[in-house]
């Protein structure tokens, strides 16, 4: 089954079934050799699930949410191949989460739904595979249920990449709101990533735009606007099924990454705009997290000026 009913919901509501149904036809379980020579020459890669009740997720401020453990995006890095495709449906990964990230446990766990993106910032290509946990000794495998590709919309392009020598992650700064460098941290993103779970699968997508395109109304709220993709709607289809969610933004120079777990739902404006409301549980904001140091960006002329409508993330923690 291509869609379910949550993303059914919403492309009936924008009225591109017809649409969604000819883009679905590119979705399919097989990791063909042109993805898989895409794969192998990235540095880094972006996993989002649930995390595991009982795993550890406490330690890091992520409340478990609507009876399962809160949704999160984490980055996994490693020299190009540590991603590739052992088979026509595996997707193996040769390395690990820092230690103490929230979805630690949920990759080491038979089964668990992951959703997985690659993006390749110089080409401005991107690969989703979304699957099954198959822990392996040297990291994990994902048996695929779903594979595909995006469009270069919204993502900008970095045209060179360093690893940095001796850079590792620093001790890990938890929280249930936005600091002030937190604040400023976002409001310079460019890039973000969203992942999302629906009962049967998890995924993970990106978001882009010119810097703003996120602001930060108060210290316990962001706002962006959901902008015209590519009409499947499986984000916003998840949301509503299930509510929960994580965000992972990126220092694409000193390689600190936030993350953000909690809950959202969408709102529809009367002009055909969409907004989501997101209601923050936990924080997670770890020094160079990633040893990539990239080069700095040319936008994409795809990217919508700031501004207008967006959507909203409220933490429920009293703004200081």
């Amino acid at each position: 089954m291509t869609y379910h009913s949550g993303s059914r919901a919403i492309q009936d509501r924008v009225g591109v079934r017809d649409l969604a149904d000819h883009v679905g036809r590119s979705l399919g379980q097989d990791i063909r050799p042109v993805a898989a020579a895409f794969l192998e020459l990235q540095p880094f890669l972006v996993v989002g699930a649930a995390a595991v009740e009982g795993g550890g997720e406490e330690e890091v401020g992520g409340a478990a949410l609507g009876g399962g453990g809160g949704v999160w995006a984490s980055l996994l890095t490693g020299p190009p191949g540590f991603v590739r495709a052992v088979g026509p449906r595996l997707l193996s990964v040769a390395g690990r989460l820092p230690a103490g990230d929230p979805l630690t446990a949920a990759l080491g766990t038979r089964g668990t739904a992951v959703g997985t993106i690659a993006l390749d910032p110089r080409t401005r290509r991107r690969m989703r595979l979304d699957g099954r946990v198959r822990p392996a000794p040297r990291g994990f495998a994902v048996e695929a249920d779903r594979v595909f590709a995006n469009c270069p919309k919204y993502l900008q392009k970095r045209d060179t990449y360093e690893t940095v020598p001796g850079r590792s992650p620093g001790p890990a700064r938890h929280g249930g709101e936005l600091t002030p460098d937190q604040r400023e941290f976002v409001e310079r993103a460019d890039t973000f990533f969203l992942a999302t779970v629906h009962a049967r699968g998890a995924d993970a997508s990106h978001r882009g735009g010119n810097p703003g395109f996120v602001r930060v109304e108060t210290p316990g709220e962001l706002s962006w606007r959901d902008c015209p993709g590519n009409s499947m709607f499986l984000s916003l289809g998840n949301l509503t099924e299930d509510p929960r969610a994580g965000l992972l933004f990126l220092d694409w120079t000193s390689g600190t990454a936030l993350q953000l777990t909690g809950t959202a739902r969408t709102e529809f404006t009367p002009d055909g705009g969409r907004t989501v409301r997101f209601t923050l549980a936990g924080a997670v904001e770890t020094p160079a997290a990633s040893p990539l140091r990239w080069s700095a960006p040319a936008y994409s002329p795809a990217n919508p000026r700031t501004g207008g409508r967006r959507t909203r993330i409220h933490l429920p923690y009293p703004a200081r």
